[in-house]
């Protein structure tokens, strides 16, 4: 008999309407695809025209050689993150695959919706600083694939404090 998967997802109805999600998309296998800048810039243009043709507002995001992390906002109720993300991670699967044979994504993702407590830009300052956290950068400004439609956080200092997600401040499960 086949392993039964752990449901990650919420209900169908937490994914609707004008809500904010941290999202995170990793590459399968964690292969680093986007240490070159022409399949960063290609995959970040198709993120950015997804967002508009789903009505979503994109706060962070940041693309690192392996993974994707973007900070989005439904606009209106008939918004659906899981559209939104299916959609993105087809589209630019097939052109992935198209190009080199390969598949891009893991088949599932990380999202979590943020509560009336988490400050949107905090949550974006974390998105932001992950290549410095990776030593990719020593600004998160310097890093190329990083960006917001709606923030303009490229003048501003990084918070004292960062919003860190859930499962990273729980530390080790036992």
């Amino acid at each position: 008999m086949g392993e039964r998967r752990k449901t990650i997802r919420l209900a169908t109805e937490n994914y609707r309407g004008r809500r904010i999600y941290f999202v995170t998309l990793c590459c399968l296998n964690r292969r680093r695809t986007f240490v070159s800048e022409a399949p960063a810039r290609q995959l970040l243009d198709q993120l950015i025209a997804c967002t508009a043709l789903h009505d979503f507002s994109l706060h962070a995001y940041c693309l690192m050689p392996d993974h994707l992390h973007i900070l989005v906002e439904g606009m209106g109720d008939s918004c659906d993150l899981t559209r939104f993300v299916a959609e993105f991670k087809q589209k630019t699967a097939f052109d992935y695959r198209k190009r080199t044979g390969l598949s891009l994504w893991q088949s599932r993702y990380y999202d979590h919706i943020l509560r009336k407590g988490d400050d949107t830009e905090n949550v974006a300052w974390y998105i932001w600083t992950n290549p410095t956290r990776k030593g990719l950068c020593a600004a998160p400004q310097d890093y190329p694939f990083s960006g917001s439609l709606t923030i303009d956080w490229k003048d501003r200092c990084v918070p004292a404090r960062l919003w860190a997600p859930s499962w990273k401040a729980r530390g080790p499960l036992l």
